[in-house]
């Protein structure tokens, strides 16, 4: 009977349920002592456990981070104009709830993709769904799209996701058609979700980055004025890392 039990439980898809049940039958002196009611409770507590980490899983796949980072992991040693009290509201991602944005700048090194990617993994621990990109290869993405007749099906993914990671903004120049592209992907996020931009430029020169004084009006209007802002500063991390590698050596 046992075995059919198990057997209809991951039918059901209750396969964590039925790995608890198999492990309350290997150790039946573990669990001799309990009532019905707490062995259930069990059950249901690793059926439940199970499906969090399996979407927890799911939702990391699907953001395809560039770099394995946690808001746990964060450095505050290092000189960089964050400290723990101004990260202190951010890291709860409350902005995640109330659809607002992130703006991380500052020179190359100093820890901008890897704070975005940070902010994504807390956000997926929250079961908010999150994809990160680096700029550019969205907008070779989204052209591409335009030639294969799937960018009405793009632009409907982009503004389901929960939390979009836009990595190395304005690196380069944009076409009049990235441009529009931007003007749609943030239009559809606008007070929908939230999205994280990374640039090496201050917020200050975006407009001009940007090439189009109408359509950068609209875009950052989107983007900016509900959004949160760090500014990262000192050296490169890289190179305080060699410098490191290089005095063990």
């Amino acid at each position: 009977m046992i075995n059919q039990t198990m057997t209809r439980l991951r039918a059901l898809r209750l396969s964590g349920m039925a790995d608890a049940l198999l492990l309350q039958g290997e150790q039946p002196g573990t669990y001799e002592g309990l009532s019905f009611e707490e062995r259930l409770a069990l059950l249901v507590d690793q059926e439940d456990a199970d499906r969090n980490n399996k979407r927890l899983a799911r939702l990391l796949r699907a953001a395809r981070f560039k770099l394995a980072a946690t808001l746990e992991d964060i450095d505050y040693e290092q000189p960089r104009g964050i400290t723990k009290s101004k990260m202190a509201t951010l890291v709860t991602c409350e902005w995640l709830r109330r659809k607002q944005n992130l703006l991380l700048t500052g020179p190359c090194g100093t820890g901008k993709s890897w704070l975005s990617c940070a902010f994504g993994h807390g956000a997926c621990l929250r079961g908010y769904s999150v994809r990160y990109f680096r700029t550019s290869r969205l907008l070779e993405a989204m052209t591409i799209a335009h030639g294969d007749g799937s960018y009405t099906k793009e632009l409907r993914q982009l503004a389901k996701v929960d939390l979009l990671i836009l990595d190395d903004w304005g690196l380069e120049s944009l076409s009049q058609s990235h441009r529009n592209d931007l003007l749609e992907i943030m239009d559809d996020r606008h007070n929908r979700s939230s999205t994280i931009v990374t640039s090496q430029l201050p917020v200050s020169k975006w407009h001009d980055s940007i090439g189009d004084a109408t359509l950068a009006d609209a875009i950052l209007d989107r983007l900016t004025h509900n959004a949160h802002r760090i500014e990262l500063k000192g050296e490169s991390m890289r190179k305080t890392k060699a410098k490191l590698a290089d005095r063990e050596h």
